[in-house]
């Protein structure tokens, strides 16, 4: 493992198995009574959060707090970031404060790699989601997710995802989410292609690793899951689509699509989902779709990452077996 994790595009094969593997560890920890574990004890973690996220935040929060590590949450909303301060100094007075790891998100893309490479910090960067350029974390708990439901809970320790057809659909223009799985997946293995309006699919997608298609009604029959990404408007400033309506019968998931999907197959979203739009309510609510379960997912693989950036060369979970009278 690397000393910071910025990119999905910067793991290995190797990297990427290791902190699926990593995760499976700390998922056993969430079936304990005591749901922690020392390993970071006496590390600080800050949350460094400019831009506004519900699951990201608790997610990296609880997965800090499980490994028994002192948090900090800062938020650009009532801070002097507010007033005007500078990525610069905030990261100067976290390092006068004797960080070790800061999780970053922010709005402009190469914020988290300006952090780790300008000398400003001596601290563990983890991108927690920057612009619209990557969001590695993301994409891990994804393909925890996949493997977990493809290939099997303890089968697939150790593997990847070769040969598994996965399909990612909508605002790809605009989504880390998007970015972020087509690295991870392809150095796993995995077959991607994207599906989106032509509007919507950025410039230079030829040089990704991935196929282009604009009829979700063709791909679907052969995808081993589907990810649907929310539509970010937020981020748009043009007229990406005629309306929501054509949008969702273009390119929206609902039961008549999903019945032709495979039996094995699984549907997948990043959150938030726009109900309605991307995803109807009968496929968000089907035992097929896995978006609760990412959620879950997400607080494993973070605690597997920061496990791996900070927790050094001890075995993530101890096993003892109980001896003399403790035996039942």
């Amino acid at each position: 493992m690397q000393r910071h994790l910025i990119s999905a595009a910067d793991l290995t094969r190797d990297d990427a198995v290791l902190i699926l593997d990593t995760a499976e560890e700390m998922a056993r920890v969430a079936d304990r009574p005591i749901k922690k574990l020392p390993t970071l004890r006496g590390r600080t973690v800050v949350n460094l959060f400019f831009e506004d996220s519900t699951r990201t935040r608790i997610s990296f929060e609880a997965a800090e707090k499980r490994l028994s590590a002192d948090v900090i949450n800062f938020t650009a909303k009532g801070s002097s970031v507010s007033k005007g301060e500078s990525l610069k100094d905030t990261a100067q007075t976290l390092e006068a404060m004797g960080v070790d790891a800061v999780v970053i998100r922010h709005g402009a893309s190469g914020a988290p790699y300006r952090l780790a490479n300008s000398g400003w910090i001596d601290a563990a960067v983890i991108n927690a989601g920057d612009g619209t350029h990557q969001h590695p974390t993301q994409a891990l708990l994804d393909a925890f997710t996949m493997r977990r439901r493809l290939v099997g809970r303890d089968a697939g320790l150790g593997q990847d995802l070769a040969g598994k057809r996965i399909t990612l659909v909508g605002d790809v223009l605009h989504s880390r989410v998007a970015r972020s799985n087509v690295d991870l997946l392809h150095t796993l293995g995995a077959e991607v292609t994207l599906v989106a309006p032509p509007t919507l699919v950025p410039v230079g997608v030829e040089r990704w690793p991935c196929e282009v298609s604009y009829d979700l009604d063709a791909v679907l029959p052969k995808s081993d899951a589907v990810m649907m990404l929310r539509v970010q408007r937020e981020r748009m400033n043009a007229a990406f689509f005629p309306t929501e309506r054509e949008y969702s019968r273009r390119y929206g998931l609902d039961g008549d699509r999903m019945a032709r999907m495979p039996e094995h197959a699984i549907v997948m979203h990043p959150g938030p989902m726009v109900r309605g739009m991307e995803i109807t309510a009968e496929v968000a609510d089907s035992d097929r779709c896995t978006v609760v379960e990412q959620v879950a997912n997400g607080v494993s693989i973070r605690m597997a990452v920061l496990y791996l950036l900070l927790g050094g060369n001890e075995p993530a979970v101890t096993h003892t077996r109980p001896t003399g009278s403790e035996e039942k």
